[in-house]
């Protein structure tokens, strides 16, 4: 074994303010932050870089942690053969997105976390990628003792072969580049109409979702049914019949996660996939940029579907747990949401949730006895939730909907409602006896973009559900970032132990755009709508490709890295250069600034060729592309103090997703950009359809024609 003497003899993540770098402080490992000092030692003494990738909530990174970099022998032979650098992809998804990149185009495989990628000392670029190695050869993996001695032995003998693999990486880069230039064709909606059938074809009717297991929410595509079905309803009146298909696939996956072990049916949220194809056991981790996301959709889901029968207690109850377990457990005291919950408690996946039965009995019975619910119910509560059935989840029992309440209700000749209040009764007796648990640890990093998707699908939840607790907190959280992550017209990613760390990427500046533009709806606030105008313009300036549109993931004052990225396909969170093209599209129309509507048409020109390789894979663009070519329509209400709720209220009996109303309080003086929706003794509302404005609306009849002509259902 060849050994390298001169190498570090410390870890240094204990200087760092990142939770997951911290739980490797204690690691024998030499871990050392990503940083210039890292890098520069690495081309001095002419040593690879062995990178890991992952964050605290990730099972397989504790996994591999503790079977290797706890492991002194294993740590010896890192520090002998390596730089060893980790990075928290949370606080750097640059780097993440990147390497993530490299090891597809080097495995032709889908990567994940932990992501472990072996560097050339020079360069950056990798010389080998993988995922999760264990500590001894199984599953057709190598121990990872000894890939390190092969990689290292690969880096002394085959440096010629590696300069050719860099260099081929290098073109490729070049080259998915060159294929955002904008092509001559024009935008239209052919894209969105092969979407809509590859969704169809990829839906579960069984079960809902897009997949097989693991199976995974999805929201961009839900979010592309929803919009879809709302596009086609506006369009009834030209002979088109709406498209109540897509609506299903959406709805159906929304009601199977809602009643599936993937939510937490005691604390509320979901977790981050399920393992199964049916949403019965989870990987149990939480996650901020699930629970935005769903958080909105689920919102929505209940709003059209009470319309539609007039109720809807199971997406109600849905959003409430979920925004209540975000307050309660996610919203730090002075109001940002934290990123993330671990999977693992006391050392075992999902222990924190699962039930014993000794427990079970134990609970059930004291429900009997001290909440005055009967055994007869009891009995019907273990049928909803499968505990009557043999134990799921390694012997234990996780709560999974195996039968509906309206079911039982109507099976036993009880009232629906009755029944569904007494499972709630005997949820929270079981919540507040998980209480006392051992918590899994939460991940108290502030991160701008997915505080950014929280903000909106708070709005969301608590424009369509009145509930302003939920504005409330979208607002606080809102001003959280404002205060102390917008530091000299400059937005910072990261906020830890009092410190804004890393410069915004363009997720940041994209998903909070796109909550406060959402927030606005739901409470208007000056100082939040000039933050947003100061945003697109950052955005623009900070990150727009200038050559051929759309919008670079790192600004142009970046750190070098081996690769520019560009992209505009979903992931787990939608694309970031779909949602910047979409509220940069809205802010146009709102603000009449042209050069935000240019923007987003630049960006969906660029990202033209790739949107019509997969357009499935780019749902988050296809809701864009679709308002870019039917601008919506803006309601501007100048509302006076005795009139505000009555107009509100009214606005509040319609689904408009297409529809952007702002509420501005005739005290407040809009910025310069609104100026000319002026404030008159009466409340009166100022609709515009894209560039086009009307006449005021000056009273409740005309404001109730003008929104049934816009609904959506």
């Amino acid at each position: 074994m060849t050994t390298n003497k001169n190498l570090p003899g410390q870890n240094l993540l204990g200087r760092e303010s990142s939770p997951y770098l911290l739980q490797h402080a204690d690691n024998p490992v030499h871990w050392q932050p990503w940083n210039d000092e890292s890098l520069a030692l690495a081309k001095q003494t002419d040593i690879p870089i062995l990178l890991s990738i992952g964050y605290s909530a990730c099972h397989w990174c504790h996994v591999m942690a503790h079977e290797s970099f706890e492991d002194d022998a294993t740590a010896e032979l890192m520090n002998s053969l390596f730089i060893n650098i980790k990075v928290d992809r949370e606080e750097r998804p640059d780097l993440d997105k990147i390497y993530q990149n490299a090891h597809s185009l080097l495995t032709e495989r889908a990567g994940g976390w932990p992501l472990t990628v072996f560097l050339s000392p020079d360069t950056q670029m990798p010389i080998f990628a993988g995922t999760y190695f264990p500590s001894a050869e199984k599953h057709g993996l190598p121990a990872f003792s000894d890939l390190l001695q092969q990689i290292s032995d690969i880096w002394i003998s085959r440096k010629t072969d590696i300069e050719q693999q860099s260099a081929a990486l290098l073109s490729t880069y070049q080259r998915i580049y060159e294929a955002s230039r904008p092509e001559t064709t024009a935008l239209n909606r052919a894209a969105i109409d092969i979407a809509r059938n590859q969704v169809e074809k990829q839906f579960d009717n069984n079960n809902g979702g897009f997949s097989g297991a693991p199976k995974f929410p999805h929201p961009s595509i839900i979010e592309f049914g929803l919009k879809h079905w709302s596009h086609t309803k506006r369009l009834k009146q030209t002979g088109l019949q709406a498209d109540h298909q897509i609506l299903h696939t959406a709805i159906f996956s929304l009601e199977k996660m809602a009643d599936g072990g993937i939510f937490d049916h005691l604390g509320g949220g979901f977790c981050r996939y399920s393992t199964d194809e049916s949403w019965m056991i989870p990987h149990f981790e939480k996650m901020l940029y699930d629970n935005g996301p769903l958080l909105s959709l689920y919102s929505q889901a209940w709003k059209i579907k009470t319309l539609k029968t007039g109720t809807s207690p199971v997406f109600f109850d849905t959003v409430c747990e979920t925004a209540d377990w975000c307050i309660r457990e996610m919203q730090s005291s002075d109001g940002g949401y934290y990123s993330s919950q671990d999977a693992d408690s006391e050392g075992s996946e999902g222990g924190f949730f699962a039930w014993t039965d000794r427990e079970l009995d134990t609970l059930l019975s004291q429900c009997d006895e001290e909440a005055d619910i009967s055994p007869e119910t009891v009995k019907l509560f273990q049928q909803r939730f499968g505990l009557d059935r043999p134990a799921n989840f390694e012997g234990s029992w996780h709560l999974h909907g195996y039968r509906q309440t309206s079911a039982l209700a109507e099976e036993h000749k009880l009232n629906a409602d009755t029944l569904r209040h007494q499972f709630t009764l005997i949820r929270r007796h079981m919540f507040q006896q998980r209480e006392k648990r051992t918590h899994p640890e939460t991940d108290t990093k502030i991160l701008t973009a997915w505080n950014g998707l929280m903000i909106h699908g708070m709005s969301v939840a608590g424009r369509l559900l009145e509930n302003q607790d939920y504005v409330a907190s979208a607002s606080r959280a809102a001003y959280f970032i404002k205060d102390y992550c917008w530091l000299k017209n400059q937005l910072y990613a990261n906020y830890k132990n009092g410190k804004a760390t890393h410069r915004g990427y363009v997720d940041d500046y994209a998903f909070l755009l796109y909550g406060l533009l959402e927030l606005l709806q739901s409470k208007w606030d000056n100082a939040l709508y000039e933050w947003a105008l100061q945003l697109a313009d950052k955005l623009l300036t900070d990150f727009q490709d200038s050559n051929y549109g759309g919008f670079f993931f790192t600004s142009h004052e970046h750190e070098s890295l081996i690769q520019q990225l560009k992209s505009f396909s979903d992931d787990a969170i939608p694309s970031g250069n779909a949602i910047a093209a979409y509220a940069l599209n809205r802010l146009g129309y709102l603000s009449g600034r042209q050069q935000y509507i240019e923007a987003a048409g630049n960006c969906l020109k660029s990202a033209w060729s790739s949107i019509n390789h997969s357009p499935v894979s780019h749902c988050a663009l296809l809701n864009t592309l679709s308002e870019y070519l039917s601008p919506p329509d803006i309601l501007i209400i100048r509302s006076q103090p005795g009139n505000k709720d009555k107009w509100a209220t009214l606005a509040q009996q319609y689904y408009l997703p297409f529809t952007l109303i702002y509420d501005i309080p005739a005290d407040q003086t809009p910025h310069a950009t609104l100026s000319d929706k002026t404030a008159a003794e009466n409340t009166l509302a100022y609709p515009c359809s894209g560039m086009t404005c009307h006449k005021p609306i000056k009273n409740p009849a005309e404001l109730h024609r003008y929104l049934q002509n816009n609904h959506a259902e």
